[in-house]
C-alpha cells in the first residue's frame, strides 16, 4: 500500500459538508493545507446550516461511502484518518468494518475522532448513542470531545474533567483530549490562574484549558511517567472573538496533520492548541457576527503556545529559578558568552583528558556501577573539576551523590522528573539541566526554570534508542522560537559534518559523545568543534 505520490503526508477526513464553509470538510481541508498535509475527504452528509441555525442533515449512503473509500485506498492511502460527523448507525457499522480491516493491514494508521453532536448555533447533527459508537471507539487512537460531548460519552453531568476523561478512556480509546472553552478545570490545576471555579456559572473564564489523558505506548520512548497513563492540561488566555465557527473541527484536523507529520501525541496536541490560539487572535475583539475560524499556518511565535499544567508543574510552582550558569559577558550583540561545546563522557579517564581543554561545561554520565563505585567516581570527579573552575561539571541522574560531594550541577531526563525531588537540588544550590524531546516537554521543563535545557535527539545516535524522538534541525529551530533566556543545548548524533547546520539554528550549545570519545585524536576533535562554534 505504498503511496505513489509521497510528497506530503496524507490525511483522510470522514465528515459532513457544511454549506456555510466554516466547519466540517471545509475546515478540515483548509486546516490540512495550511499545515502542509494532503487532505482527502469522504463526505458522510450534506448539512444545510448558516450562522443562525442548523436546518437539515442529509446522510450519504453507505454504498457511496464505500465507493469513496475504494477510490482512495490504493491511490492515496492515509497516514491518519480524522473522523467528524457520522450521521447514522449504518455509517458507524460501515466505518467499524473498514477500519478493522485497514488497521489489521496497516497498524501504523492513526485514527482521530472528533464526535460531532450538537451544532454551535443549536440543533443536533445525529442521534447516535454511546452504545452505537462503542464498537468504533476501540479503533480510535485519540478522541477530542468538547465538555458537552464528554459528558454524553461518559454518561455523566459531573464537572470533574479527570473523571470524565477516565470514563471515556474506559470505552476503549487510547487517548482523550477534552477541548477547552469551558469551566471544566482539573482539580490539580485549580488556583489563582483559573478564576472560574467549577459550578460557578457567573465567573468569568479567563483561561481556556484543554485536558489530555494519554495512554503511553511503545512510541513514547521518552516516557514521562512509570504509570500507564499521563494526564496534563494546556492552558491559554481566552480570546474574545466570535470568529470561532469550525474551531473544533480545525483543532482535530490540526492534531491529525501534526500526527501525520510524525509528532507524538503530546507534541501534536501542543502544536494544535497553538494553531487554534493563533487563528483566534487574528480576529480578536471582532464581535460583529458569528464567523468562520481562520486557519493560518504552523505556529512559531511563543505567544501562541500554551502553558503546561501537570502534577510536576503544580508540585514545584512555588520554586524560584535555578541558579544560572554564570556565563561571561562578551562584546558581541548578545552580550553573553555561548555555552559552546558540551562533551558527555562516561569515566574519570575522559574527564581527566578533557578538563585541561578549557571547556565551559562537561557532563559525567556513568551507568551500570555499584553504589560504592558510583560514590567513588563522583567524589573523584568533583574533586578533579574543582581544579578547573571555569568548567562546569554536571552529574547525570545521581543527584544525591552530586549534592553530597558538592558538584556544580545535576542533569536529569524527562523520565526522572516524576521521581527526582528537584526542590532538594535547588535547596542545595546546585544547577539543573533537563532533557526534552519535542515542544511539549520543552515547555513543561522551561516552566521549572532550570539552568539549561537540552533538546534531542537531533539525529539518530549510537548511545540511546530514540525511536520516535528524532527532532531534526527544522524542529530544533522551531522549538528555539519558544526559548527564553535559559541556555539551550542540542544533543544526539551531532558530528563535525552535522554541527554547522545545527549551529545555524542559533542554539547555545551542542552536546557530543562519540564524536569525541571515538575520534582518532579527541583533543583535535574538541578543537575543531570549538572552531566551528566560534565561527
Amino acid at each position: 500500500m505504498d503511496n505513489k505520490i509521497n510528497n506530503k503526508p496524507i490525511v483522510w477526513t470522514i465528515s459532513g459538508s457544511d454549506c456555510s464553509g466554516g466547519a466540517g470538510i471545509a475546515a478540515d481541508i483548509k486546516t490540512g493545507h495550511s499545515l502542509g498535509v494532503e487532505v482527502c475527504h469522504l463526505i458522510t452528509a450534506n448539512t444545510v446550516q448558516n450562522s443562525q441555525q442548523l436546518i437539515s442533515v442529509n446522510p450519504i449512503s453507505v454504498g457511496i461511502l464505500q465507493q469513496q473509500f475504494d477510490a482512495l485506498i490504493t491511490d492515496k492511502p492515509p497516514r491518519v484518518i480524522k473522523i467528524g460527523l457520522l450521521a447514522n448507525s449504518e455509517q458507524v457499522a460501515w466505518l467499524v468494518n473498514v477500519l478493522t480491516t485497514l488497521k489489521s493491514e496497516s497498524p501504523h494508521v492513526k485514527v482521530i475522532f472528533d464526535p460531532v453532536g450538537q451544532a454551535s448555533v443549536g440543533g443536533k447533527f445525529s442521534q447516535l448513542s454511546v452504545a452505537e459508537l462503542t464498537p468504533l471507539l476501540v479503533l480510535v487512537d485519540i478522541i477530542t470531545p468538547n465538555s458537552m460531548e464528554a459528558k454524553i460519552l461518559a454518561d455523566s453531568n459531573a464537572d470533574n474533567v479527570e473523571r470524565l476523561a477516565e470514563s471515556i478512556l474506559a470505552l476503549g480509546v487510547n487517548s482523550v483530549i477534552i477541548k477547552g472553552g469551558h469551566p471544566l478545570i482539573p482539580e490539580h490545576m485549580a488556583g489563582d490562574n483559573h478564576k472560574a471555579t467549577q459550578g460557578d456559572e457567573q465567573a468569568q473564564i479567563v483561561e481556556c484549558v484543554d485536558y489530555c489523558l494519554h495512554t503511553l505506548t511503545d512510541d513514547d520512548s521518552s516516557k514521562m511517567s512509570e504509570d500507564e497513563t499521563i494526564a496534563y492540561g494546556l492552558c491559554s488566555p481566552v480570546v474574545n472573538t466570535n470568529y470561532t465557527h469550525g474551531g473544533g473541527c480545525s483543532f482535530a484536523s490540526a492534531l491529525a496533520a501534526f500526527v501525520a507529520q510524525g509528532h507524538l501525541t503530546r507534541d501534536a496536541f501542543t502544536l494544535a492548541k497553538a494553531f487554534i490560539n493563533q487563528g483566534l487572535v487574528v480576529n480578536e475583539n471582532k464581535q460583529d457576527h458569528y464567523g468562520a475560524f481562520e486557519q493560518t499556518s504552523i505556529p512559531k511565535k511563543s505567544v501562541y503556545f500554551p502553558t503546561v499544567s501537570s502534577s510536576i508543574n503544580t508540585q514545584y510552582q512555588a520554586l524560584t529559578a535555578f541558579k544560572s550558569l554564570a556565563l561571561n559577558k562578551t562584546s558581541d550583540e548578545s552580550g553573553v558568552e555561548k555555552l559552546g561545546l558540551y562533551p558527555v563522557i562516561d569515566s574519570l579517564y575522559w574527564l581527566e583528558r578533557l578538563l585541561p581543554l578549557g571547556l565551559n561545561i562537561i557532563q559525567l554520565r556513568v551507568k551500570n556501577k555499584s553504589q560504592d563505585e558510583l560514590n567513588h567516581i563522583i567524589k573523584q570527579a568533583v574533586s578533579l573539576s574543582k581544579q578547573y573552575p571555569e568548567t562546569r561539571l554536571f552529574i547525570n541522574d545521581y543527584w544525591q551523590l552530586a549534592i553530597e560531594h558538592g558538584a556544580y550541577g545535576v542533569h536529569i531526563g524527562q523520565e526522572d522528573l516524576q521521581t527526582t525531588p528537584i526542590d532538594k537540588i535547588h535547596a542545595a544550590g546546585l544547577r539543573l539541566g533537563i532533557s526534552t524531546h519535542g515542544c511539549y516537554e520543552f515547555l513543561l521543563a522551561q516552566q521549572l526554570q532550570p539552568s539549561y535545557l537540552a533538546i534531542g535527539a537531533i539525529y539518530p545516535t549510537k548511545t540511546k534508542n530514540m525511536t520516535g524522538q528524532i527532532q531534526g534541525v527544522d524542529n530544533l529551530a522551531h522549538i528555539l522560537n519558544l526559548a527564553t533566556n535559559i541556555p539551550v543545548v542540542a544533543i544526539g548524533g551531532i558530528n563535525h559534518s552535522r554541527a554547522p547546520e545545527v549551529l545555524a539554528t542559533g542554539v547555545d550549545s551542542i552536546a557530543v559523545v562519540t564524536a569525541i570519545t571515538e575520534a582518532e585524536s579527541p583533543e583535535r576533535a574538541v578543537s575543531e568543534f570549538q572552531q566551528l562554534i566560534n565561527g
